[in-house]
């Protein structure tokens, strides 16, 4: 795949070292170490190899990546181990997505409480959507999901909200029996999303104010006043009675294109560097999405001077080891062998073969000997001549000094 003309790592390369001084002190950590890991990705600041094509006597660089979660750049391959383990899991049954969405009102809180919030809206939209799908008036059984966070718009604003790939059905005890059966969803209809949104909001507004209750909340800025009680109290009241986004989407076309969908959903980043338009004097030119807008004017451009370019970027920067794709029900770590296997047999499903450990040694030992690099003259395989060491050696993490 060639180089796009623009990319996020141009605009921190000629720009990051400004912001950074002007934003001294207001950077945490985890921001400052996404900067300088999109800056240094694939160039020789991280080493990398010297290659020689042999069919037409060629040479180039190759540069090591800098495998940040957050770099335009490193998520491709990513997304493609996670899914090669993900096709074992997958039932041959519809699929539906559901889109769980904090009102404007709850976003400036999340963002100062990331770690706090962002939890807590997986951990609530999936009891939503297990406690509902259990119940018999609706569907009565026990459903695989797949959440997944996005914390960003299309025009990079904060926008928190979690993309959830649920099973259209469920495995459900038969009555008075021990055994277990599979229940449908109904055709192109998975759960009322009213209900769905009116238990999210309860449940999150509950779940929020104990929080708030056991000091889990920070508040900064003018959102320090919510350090009150009586203040949280008035700032949480009009949510109760405005009716909360939640989405469910019709169902996937079939199997393989829950796969190619995760494949665009589960390791991207705020923005592509292939949406990057321009970077001028004017500023930051990108395109984005106009979800009020349908047809071929729906995708418009938007040019922010390079510092709220950067500053929108920076917000979507998760807290250290946070996981922003997690699994429920049927498809919980803990359990998720056993409930799939019941499954395929109750769908009388061909069961996945695991490979054995001679077959994965082969394949294994196959694609090391098979070179990653092709020649872009030729498309012959290319040979590495040389390692190219990082031409800084890693720092330590900055310690704490006594005051």
């Amino acid at each position: 795949m060639s180089r796009p003309p623009l990319e996020v790592a141009d605009i921190f390369c000629a720009r990051g070292s400004e912001y950074r001084v002007a934003h001294r002190g207001h950077l945490s950590l985890g921001q400052l170490k996404v900067m300088s890991a999109i800056e240094r990705c694939r160039t020789s600041a991280l080493g990398g190899h010297k290659l020689h094509c042999e069919r037409c006597d060629t040479d180039t660089l190759a540069y090591n990546s800098c495998r940040n979660r957050h770099c335009p750049k490193c998520q491709a391959s990513a997304a493609e181990r996670w899914l090669e383990a993900r096709q074992a899991d997958l039932l041959p049954i519809p699929y539906f997505h559901v889109v769980f969405t904090l009102p404007d009102r709850l976003r400036a809180i999340a963002y100062q409480n990331k770690d706090t919030v962002y939890d807590l809206m997986f951990k609530i939209a999936s009891e939503t959507l297990l406690t509902i799908a259990g119940d018999e008036r609706h569907l009565g059984a026990k459903i695989g999901i797949t959440a997944v966070l996005h914390t960003w718009g299309s025009s990079l604003v904060h926008h928190p909200h979690v993309h959830c790939i649920v099973t259209g059905g469920g495995l459900a005890p038969r009555q008075g029996l021990s055994h277990e059966r599979w229940i449908k969803c109904r055709p192109n209809f998975f759960l009322p999303v009213k209900v769905l949104g009116a238990r999210f909001r309860n449940r999150f507004l509950q779940a929020l104010r104990a929080a708030h209750e056991k000091g889990e909340l920070a508040f900064f800025g003018e959102q320090k006043i919510l350090g009150d009680p009586g203040w949280f109290a008035e700032h949480l009241k009009p949510l109760r009675k405005i009716d909360w986004i939640v989405y469910a989407k019709r169902p996937f076309a079939g199997p393989e294109a829950v796969l190619t969908y995760l494949s665009r959903y589960t390791h991207r980043v705020a923005i592509s560097n292939r949406r990057l338009v321009a970077f001028d004097e004017r500023g930051v030119t990108f395109r984005y999405k106009d979800y009020r807008d349908n047809g071929k004017t729906r995708w418009k451009s938007m040019t922010l001077p390079p510092d709220e370019f950067i500053r929108r970027f920076l917000q979507h920067v998760l807290p250290q080891g946070f996981h922003r794709i997690r699994h429920y029900g049927l498809f919980a770590n803990a359990s998720r062998n056993d409930n799939l296997t019941r499954a395929r047999a109750l769908l009388k499903a061909p069961p996945v073969t695991p490979q054995t450990d001679s077959k994965r040694n082969a394949h294994e030992g196959s694609q090391e000997n098979r070179c990653p690099f092709t020649c872009r003259t030729c498309g012959a395989p290319m040979i590495v001549v040389e390692i190219l060491p990082p031409q800084h050696a890693p720092r330590a993490p900055p310690q704490r000094h006594a005051a």
